[in-house]
């Protein structure tokens, strides 16, 4: 039997998720969490098998808690990430992390269900589109000025090219809107850049943003 637990905010999603998991004879869900720090607590009491986890999440964010699961030798919870298309720019670094799976809640049922059962025998699954994103980027060699950044780093540069003020970016990261600042502050040091609009194609240009999706200056 396959355990479980869903960390998602959205109580929808996680409803969802139960619903088609439940379903299966050799998959159980045995706890839900809104927040990563809840999600922490029920995985240190529950031992799961699999998490399936959120990117962004009030407090901390998926990309922290699946670091910390990852450095834990006492937790063997495996992580597979599940986010919504317009968030699915993260897989080399949650990879690196520690994820060993990655989808978008656009997935199908069948999708979701085989990738659960891939990550429960050891292996690494990835949705097909990063799968193949991620392959011609190893074979091109390719080198992005943003794996200079850290996790929370790249979150915030996320939130602020489509157009988040500081007040709200904090709200949901529960960080105060002059720690944000700083965050913006050194990303865009880092990444040696001196306006949103150039952190936007920036993004663009490394294939960490949609050209459709970006909203400064639109």
């Amino acid at each position: 039997m396959i355990n479980l637990v869903l960390i998602d905010d959205h109580e929808l999603v996680r409803t969802g998720f139960r619903m088609i998991l439940q379903q299966q004879p050799d998959m159980t869900v045995s706890g839900e969490a809104g927040t990563a720090e809840d999600g922490l607590k029920l995985i240190r009491t529950l031992k799961p098998d699999i998490a399936l986890v959120d990117v962004h999440m009030p407090g901390m964010s998926g990309i922290e808690l699946t670091e910390r699961v990852d450095r834990s030798k006492l937790m063997k919870t495996r992580i597979i990430i599940v986010t919504i298309v317009d968030d699915a720019r993260f897989p080399k670094r949650l990879l690196e992390a520690g994820a060993f799976g990655y989808l978008t809640k656009g997935c199908n049922a069948e999708e979701l269900l085989n990738a659960v059962r891939q990550v429960a025998k050891g292996r690494r699954y990835l949705a097909p589109a990063v799968a193949q994103q991620l392959a011609l980027s190893t074979l091109e060699g390719e080198q992005s000025p943003f794996d200079s950044l850290s996790s929370r780093e790249l979150e915030v540069a996320m939130m602020l090219v489509r157009g988040k003020p500081l007040t709200s970016i904090g709200e949901q990261l529960s960080l105060s809107p002059k720690t944000v600042s700083t965050y913006k502050q050194r990303l865009m040091e880092k990444l040696q850049v001196d306006h949103l609009v150039s952190l936007a194609h920036l993004m663009t240009v490394h294939g960490l943003l949609d050209s459709h999706n970006n909203r400064i200056g639109s």
